[in-house]
């Protein structure tokens, strides 16, 4: 299904799952699109709607001009999930993902009940940092940085095989606009002082080996959040879904049925 946000940039979405059960959102990082979860989608419970998205500038969304703002992927957030006709989601984002799900709890509580904040921050790097990176990648283009890109991102384990070859070809196919844009977006945010004022269940998820937001650096974050959760998979670089798939659903899955989110397993007490 195509959305249109509210400045009408279009956005794909998939949605599925029973009607009418509870709802998990969940957003892409930087440079992927909605096939992250590929991994992940069969090994969560089955008894919940799990939508799905393509940020803008990234897979089959539209990809508008650079720059873009985190209040823009906020509002097309808000935009894909009510469209969807969701409430009281637990949205769950990785990297620019998880910075999103930090704007839409800040701003709409009434959409999200839960987050599950995954191999992000509260703000990730310097405006310095982001600038040098978009001037790389305007001189050379997308392509030009996927190595360093993917270096920072793969746990050890993920270096070479499918999940680097997957990655690789998520990354270089990403409109140069949608790229240098969401890179704007990312330079722009500093959550430290509003997410420190949240007070909903959070679920924290590094990856060990995460060289683009270290498992400190989220540590960071979630310790912002009273009663938050923090868990690190071992093994996992950045893009810990597809890396270490069942360590990352089992955690989401047991996050889920804490909060009465999902189900409880036949025979648990």
């Amino acid at each position: 299904m195509i959305v249109e946000a509210r400045d009408g940039c279009r956005l794909a979405t998939r949605l599925q799952g029973p009607d009418g059960a509870p709802a998990l959102v969940l957003a892409h990082g930087l440079g992927m699109d909605m096939t992250l979860w590929d991994a992940v989608l069969p090994l969560l419970p089955g008894d919940i709607r799990v939508l799905r998205y393509d940020l803008r500038g990234h897979g089959n969304s539209d990809a508008p001009p650079a720059p873009y703002s985190m209040g823009q992927l906020v509002s097309d957030a808000e935009a894909v999930i009510e469209a969807h006709g969701l409430v009281e989601t637990v949205f769950a984002g990785l990297s620019l993902g998880g910075m999103v799900a930090q704007g839409l709890a800040v701003k709409r509580l009434d959409l999200v009940r839960g987050l599950v904040l995954s191999n992000t921050a509260a703000k990730i790097g310097t405006p310095k940092l982001w600038e040098e990176r978009i001037a790389a990648i305007r001189r050379g283009g997308v392509a030009a940085q996927a190595d360093a890109v993917l270096d920072r991102w793969l746990g050890r384990d993920a270096r070479h095989g499918s999940v680097a070859a997957r990655a690789r070809r998520v990354l270089t196919g990403t409109p140069l606009e949608g790229y240098v844009g969401s890179s704007a977006a990312v330079s722009g945010t500093d959550f430290w002082t509003p997410v420190s004022g949240l007070r909903l269940p959070v679920l924290g998820l590094a990856g060990a080996e995460d060289r683009s937001t270290p498992p400190d650096l989220m540590r960071e974050t979630v310790e912002l959040i009273p009663g938050a959760r923090f868990e690190i998979i071992r093994r996992a670089g950045h893009l810990s879904p597809a890396e270490r798939p069942e360590d990352w659903a089992a955690h989401v899955t047991g996050f889920l049925r804490a909060i009465g989110h999902a189900g409880v397993p036949p025979g648990a007490p």
